[in-house]
C-alpha cells in the first residue's frame, strides 16, 4: 500500500518531503554547456519544420494552419534561447 501518496512512495508524506527537497536542489544546478547547445540544436530544428508547415500552409491558403505553425516556431525559438541562456 502506499499510503496515499500517489507517486507510489511507501514513505508516504514524510518520504515526499525528503524527494521534494532532493528534486528542488538537483533544478538549481544550471545543465553543462554541451547539453544546452544540442538542446538549442533540436530546438531550431524542430523550428525549422514549423517554420516550413507554416509557408506551405500560407502557399496553399491555410490561414489558419499557417499561423498556428509559425506561432509554433517562434515559440519552439523563444524556449531554446531561455534554455541556452539560462541553463
Amino acid at each position: 500500500m502506499t499510503g496515499g501518496d500517489p507517486t507510489g512512495d511507501a514513505r508516504g508524506a514524510a518520504g515526499a518531503g525528503e524527494r521534494a527537497g532532493h528534486e528542488a536542489s538537483r533544478e538549481s544546478v544550471p545543465r553543462p554547456l554541451i547539453e544546452r547547445i544540442a538542446l538549442g540544436g533540436i530546438a531550431i530544428v524542430v523550428a525549422a519544420v514549423f517554420g516550413g508547415i507554416a509557408v506551405a500552409a500560407f502557399a496553399g491558403n491555410e490561414v489558419f494552419l499557417g499561423t498556428m505553425a509559425g506561432i509554433g516556431a517562434l515559440m519552439t525559438v523563444w524556449a531554446a534561447a531561455g534554455n541556452l541562456r539560462r541553463g
